[in-house]
């Protein structure tokens, strides 16, 4: 659980972020982070398309200048851009000067007021700064689609264990995550729509 849904004192680290939104409305905010990739970008936005769901897509600078199509599909299709970093860089590894410049050498082309930290870290004094120009985006649930210890089912449980009002899923349009993403993602959308969450954009 300290993964999947971030305890409060994770979450007091940065407190201007938004881990969750509103509590009291039966809603969903379905993410993406880490593309666009395009073996995997373009069939998630088949699959939102084929459910009418929108989303916010995390994207690094460097794989929008490795693929500007994949990038302009997910614009003209109605989802939401975030920033990444240019390199899915981790704060607490970088000076802080130099993290700030490569979340603005992303920003450059992806044009967003909305930033989600790699690795969901990041030094203070990043932090302090960024939040000055972007609404930082964390998440409720992280399905952890990542994990090569973790298989399409597990994840698909991870979703419907943690998943509650307002929560802020985080998916991954990687090849890492392929696997359990493909199997996980279309399972989670029927069933959070079964349960009657409506799907929400930030």
């Amino acid at each position: 659980m300290f993964i999947e849904q971030p305890p409060k004192f994770i979450r007091a680290l940065y407190p201007d972020a938004i881990w969750r939104m509103d509590p009291n409305e039966k809603a969903v905010y379905l993410t993406f982070d880490d593309g666009p990739i395009p073996d995997i970008t373009p069939w998630v936005l088949d699959l939102l398309d084929k459910y009418e769901v929108k989303a916010t897509f995390f994207m690094v600078g460097d794989n929008v200048r490795k693929y500007p199509e994949e990038f302009q599909m997910v614009v003209d299709r109605g989802h939401r851009i975030g920033n990444h970093t240019f390199n899915h860089i981790r704060g607490f590894e970088y000076l802080s000067l130099n993290y700030l410049k490569n979340t603005d050498q992303a920003n450059e082309v992806l044009k967003t007021d909305l930033f989600r930290p790699p690795h969901g870290h990041m030094r203070w004094a990043q932090y302090y700064v960024l939040k000055q120009h972007y609404k930082i985006i964390m998440w409720d649930l992280v399905t952890r689609d990542y994990s090569n210890k973790l298989n399409g089912k597990q994840v698909f449980r991870i979703v419907k264990k943690y998943v509650r009002n307002g929560s802020i899923i985080t998916f991954h349009d990687s090849m890492k995550s392929e696997k359990n993403m493909k199997y996980a993602l279309p399972r989670s959308i029927e069933w959070l729509k079964e349960q009657g969450y409506e799907f929400k954009l930030l």
